[in-house]
């Protein structure tokens, strides 16, 4: 499988890594999760990101990855753990970061992200919220320095928000989720430029938008799904058609699409079986798009460049959907 170096990490991954949030309680069993990824690291995936908020996802890949001697990357987070999280104790923080080696199984960690630095309201990480001071830093510096990590990285779901973050230069890597993919592009604007500017590694989250890319839903788009604005219902549509002339399925393209932009170092499949890792494989095994279909999903993408307002964060295809919460 072909590999891109993470940025100034200087740490070789592969295009195509595993994301553990579904190889864990949230996607399936113990077993389930097992194969996944062992079926993942034989057909020679070398990264695998997770973090303390995916249910039991770091014990799964701790003991799936246990007696196996294929080196594999591996990434975590700060986040959520332990209980009353408190983001700006440096004592807390420190006992996360343990309790993930002991789960993982690991004397070091290879890449540790503050994750969802760019939300606030979710983790109130810095004690300067302008200039982006906290206990957090000192730690992950110190951490660094004593070879209990190599690389440290921001993982966050923003596309602007977290781009004065990634500008103080303390960072190495950058993981951005639902803002690279077939129609969702913002990232293009200002992340990845900026990423680009500073030589971060790229790892693109949510490919397949958690599901609107995963498979095609013609029924929905063409007369459901009354939550869909008239733009992004036209846009699936012109979408739809792109495939059908390419003879690509939604997935594939979706996985080529990001692999196919030089700038990104890795894009993680959300895979929760050994059937799914095999299909993700095989579509990035099928290389780059053609420049052709790349031109048209650039026009595509234009007819909606920003999300619509009150588009649901995650689209609710095939699921009930009441409508947006409470005005405020």
């Amino acid at each position: 499988m072909n590999t891109r170096i993470l940025g100034r990490a200087g740490i070789e991954v592969t295009q195509v890594g595993l994301g553990g949030l579904f190889v864990s309680a949230f996607g399936g069993d113990y077993a389930q999760g097992c194969a996944a990824i062992r079926r993942a690291v034989e057909l020679g995936i070398r990264y695998i990101d997770t973090a303390p908020t995916y249910a039991n996802s770091e014990e799964v890949i701790g003991r799936a990855l246990e007696g196996v001697d294929i080196p594999v990357v591996l990434s975590t987070k700060l986040g959520g753990r332990p209980q009353p999280f408190r983001p700006q104790d440096r004592a807390c923080l420190l006992r996360s970061v343990e309790e993930s080696l002991r789960l993982l199984r690991r004397d070091h960690i290879d890449i540790l992200m503050i994750h969802e630095p760019d939300r606030p309201g979710q983790y109130d990480w810095w004690t300067d919220p302008v200039d982006y001071h906290g206990p957090v830093l000192e730690l992950l510096d110190d951490l660094k320095r004593d070879g209990v990590i190599r690389a440290t990285g921001l993982g966050g779901t923003t596309a602007y928000e977290i781009v004065p973050i990634m500008r103080t230069g303390r960072f190495d890597v950058v993981l951005t989720a639902f803002n690279y993919s077939l129609l969702w592009r913002e990232a293009e604007i200002e992340l990845l430029p900026t990423a680009r500017e500073l030589g971060m590694g790229v790892i693109i989250g949510s490919p397949l938008q958690q599901g609107a890319l995963a498979r095609r839903y013609d029924d929905e788009i063409r007369s459901g799904a009354r939550w869909l604005n008239p733009p992004r219902r036209k846009q699936f549509r012109a979408l739809y058609d792109l495939l059908d002339a390419a003879g690509l399925p939604i997935a594939e393209a979706a996985l080529r699409f990001v692999i196919s932009n030089p700038g990104v170092s890795c894009v993680l499949t959300g895979a929760r079986s050994a059937e799914e890792v095999e299909s993700s494989v095989a579509a990035i095994e099928k290389g780059p798009l053609p420049a052709d279909v790349l031109n048209r999903l650039d026009e595509i993408a234009a007819m909606v460049p920003f999300r619509p307002f009150e588009e649901p964060f995650v689209l609710p295809f095939g699921h009930p959907y009441r409508g947006p919460g409470e005005a405020r």
